[in-house]
């Protein structure tokens, strides 16, 4: 069951990475794929499809389509995993991974997919093993090799975790090199609220993701909240987990007793541990819709938005995403007060508005008044076709698990180095709606 082509397209189709591997692929492979998927009848196309007798199957990673086709009846899911252990491959050699960081690494991009895929056979996707066959160096974007200024020794930019492994393989051969390692606790939430801004499901999908750029790959010691409860109910206050997987390299002989992990950290990005939680917990943002008919051909929708965290946080990025009725001739928006970094904008080919901040501090509320005109009078049909409305947002150095990092240290003492140990906690928004 051998891959026939790969390809790696950009958000406008153009063509950055193709390899053939059995020399059967049809040309202009690519553009066909691009337009079915472009132009997909009914929202986004899936990511396995059939085109002219060939199996097409893709993931969209930073704007880019990673695509393979085969002419075989494989299985989707083996594929698809081997295309996102390609676009780690891609980020852990190349740093980023954008159309720059592969346009200026093409030659290394080539040459690990000459190890990765023998005659569309898959034979490896490590990135530790890769390292002894891959000899070509990347080349560092602007994004990846700019440095800020230390203001504060506790803290760094984000962008210092964007490094190509690379470099680092060719530090621990004798150059120097600043020991450090990156930890990101991510929690993706998924909510579900009624039209009065109660929660009618809710869970959280987490990882505990890490980078390390440690001369002589020590072993490490992780540990968690003392008063973590796995697949069991907790007493009022713990961390709760509904279930978990640790990844291979993980030692798991003190997790019962003290919650430590111990484990060597492999090259590039791995995920130490990947959780889910279905406990209640305090939503950072809540909306409350109020749906008001002025006329017949005049609707008005009243959004008020609360930032339900800490006042010293703030959700980045925030997006209030409103699909309206599909007879909507015009929308306008009123925003409350004069906030920076706040902008509304009605998207007439899909019907929907769109209200975008900047910055939404915690322990505020925001609003917004829609105004939509229609192009004929208002049906029963015209009221359930608004909504449901859907959130956006990054809340940076807050969780709402409260899984945290007690400590990271480096179980040889014999180490001569104390190397610097970032620890981020970041929230995201994976299906955040509402219903109206």
């Amino acid at each position: 069951m051998a891959v026939n082509r790969f390809f790696i397209l950009s958000p406008r189709g153009d063509t950055i990475i193709s390899k053939q591997y059995r020399g059967d692929a049809e040309p202009g492979a690519a553009d066909a794929f691009f337009r079915t998927v472009k132009f997909w009848e009914e929202g986004d196309a899936p990511p396995v499809v059939e085109i002219g007798g060939t199996n097409y199957l893709y993931v969209k990673k930073g704007g880019l389509i990673l695509a393979l086709t085969t002419h075989f009846n494989v299985s989707p899911s083996m594929y698809l995993e081997l295309l996102n252990r390609l676009a780690k491959v891609f980020k852990d050699y190349c740093g980023v991974l954008t159309e720059e960081a592969i346009r200026k690494n093409f030659i290394l991009i080539y040459e690990l997919l000459d190890e990765v895929l023998d005659y569309g056979y898959p034979q490896g996707s490590s990135t530790e093993l890769l390292r002894n066959y891959v000899h070509n160096e990347p080349i560092m974007v602007e994004s990846a090799r700019r440095k800020m200024p230390h203001m504060n020794p506790k803290t760094t930019p984000s962008t210092a975790v964007h490094k190509p492994i690379t470099t680092v393989t060719g530090a621990r051969t004798g150059g120097k090199q600043r020991n450090e390692i990156f930890v990101d606790i991510i929690e993706r939430l998924n909510v579900l609220f009624s039209p009065n801004g109660y929660v009618l499901n809710s869970n959280i999908d987490g990882c505990i993701q890490m980078k390390s750029y440690l001369s002589g790959q020590p072993e490490l010691r992780l540990a968690l909240n003392e008063d973590l409860v796995v697949g069991t109910a907790g007493n009022f206050g713990t961390t709760v987990l509904d279930d978990c997987n640790f990844h291979d390299c993980v030692n798991l002989e003190e997790f019962e007793s003290g919650r430590i992990l111990s484990f060597h950290p492999p090259d590039g990005e791995f995920s130490v541990l990947n959780y889910r939680i279905t406990a209640e917990f305090r939503a950072p943002f809540r909306v409350f819709p109020n749906i008001e008919e002025r006329s017949p051909t005049r609707i008005e929708i009243a959004l008020l938005v609360r930032a339900d965290i800490p006042e010293k946080k703030f959700g980045s990025n925030v997006t209030v995403t409103v699909p309206l009725p599909r007879n909507t001739a015009s929308a306008s928006a009123e925003l409350s007060g004069t906030g920076p970094g706040q902008n509304t904008e009605y998207v007439a080919a899909e019907k929907r508005l769109v209200w975008s901040v900047k910055k939404f501090v915690g322990g505020t509320e925001m609003s917004c008044l829609i105004k939509i005109n229609l192009d004929s009078p208002a049906t029963a049909n015209t009221r359930r076709e608004i909504g449901p409305i859907a959130l956006g947002f990054e809340v940076p150095m807050y969780n709402v698990s409260n899984l945290e990092v007690r400590y990271l240290r480096i179980s040889d003492q014999g180490k001569s180095y104390n190397p610097y140990r970032w620890v981020r906690y970041v929230t995201q928004s994976s299906s955040y709606v509402c219903r109206v």
